[in-house]
């Protein structure tokens, strides 16, 4: 916006009607604002909820504000002690339904990991960090750039030849990655140099450790999630179905129309997605000033403790 010599963001108004009748297509700026709407529609247990987006005009940023997970990650990459495959499909079966879910809303993730994956506590997985996703039309987004975590990309978007790949794939081949670390508490494919990883997640086999020891069902699905030709790949819908996801019928994923739900925006929702604030401190201290219910500095207290403690150093130095 300041490349285009506006001083501050314009608010969003919606596609245009050109003398034809026909919808002009919605800018950039536009575009982000129907982008915010979506997300702050999402609604499922395996989805961090996005609350609220905010716009300080002191700002070059906008501010999301998302539902407190107070819990961590699903594990730390390398870990120590990886998960059991019980745990693992434990996990795996919410991954798998969040996914699912944003694939129905047409929103690709693009950095599926474990660090993205925080449990509630509820002790079930949420799915967090939007910062890359892709929103698409139709089936599947075609995307032509590469984002996210590297030792997580799918080597369709490393190729030096191929300009266009399935945003779908990449979701389930960076599930995969995500699987493997699971159980083996590692990536599959690593290196400290970046251009021998991307060498390595083109051409190099897919490779077990020889601990722990996995059931073969295990092997046969992580084996076709990350299958180097997305064409072949193993799509959502046929995970669902692998006899390792329902512990052979055990227990099986709910159906897609009981786990996805169509979210619509209206024109009111994506002009209201952004909510506009004098400042974000005035707001912070408004905030704690009403929940003190006191129109005094609600800091202030602290910082005479800050001074009380300096000066207490000052006369024992």
């Amino acid at each position: 916006m300041r490349q285009a010599g506006f001083p501050r963001r314009p608010p969003p108004r919606g596609a245009k009607a050109t003398s034809e009748g026909c919808l002009e297509p919605k800018g950039p700026i536009e575009q982000v604002y129907q982008e915010i709407a979506i997300l702050k529609k999402l609604d499922h247990p395996n989805v961090v909820k996005l609350v609220e987006v905010l716009d300080d005009p002191s700002e070059d940023h906008l501010y999301m504000a998302l539902l407190c997970c107070l819990s961590r990650p699903v594990m730390e990459v390398p870990a120590i002690k990886p998960l059991t495959e019980d745990q693992a499909r434990f996990y795996f079966q919410d991954l798998i339904k969040g996914i699912e879910y944003l694939h129905y809303q047409k929103i690709i993730h693009r950095d599926i990991k474990p660090s993205n994956l925080l449990v509630g506590e509820d002790g079930h997985i949420k799915i967090a960090d939007f910062g890359v996703s892709d929103e698409f039309k139709g089936t599947d987004a075609l995307l032509t750039n590469t984002v996210g975590t590297p030792a997580f990309m799918a080597p369709e978007t490393l190729s030096e030849t191929r300009r266009i790949f399935s945003g779908k794939a990449l979701d389930v081949w960076a599930m995969g990655i995500t699987l493997f670390c699971f159980v083996f508490g590692q990536c599959p494919f690593m290196d400290e140099r970046i251009l021998s990883l991307h060498s390595k997640i083109k051409t190099q086999p897919l490779e077990f450790p020889d601990q722990p020891d996995i059931t073969e069902d295990f092997k046969d699905l992580i084996m076709r999630m990350l299958d180097k030709n997305p064409e072949s790949r193993i799509s959502v819908p046929e995970i669902k179905l692998h006899p390792w996801v329902t512990k052979n019928g055990v227990e099986p994923l709910p159906t897609e129309d009981e786990n996805c739900t169509l979210i619509e925006v209206t024109e009111e929702e994506v002009e209201n997605s952004i909510k506009h604030i004098p400042s974000l401190a005035t707001v912070i201290l408004v905030k704690t000033m009403i929940r003190k219910r006191s129109f005094g500095n609600p800091f202030e207290g602290s910082r005479r403790e800050e001074r009380s403690l300096c000066a207490a150093g000052n006369l024992l130095t």
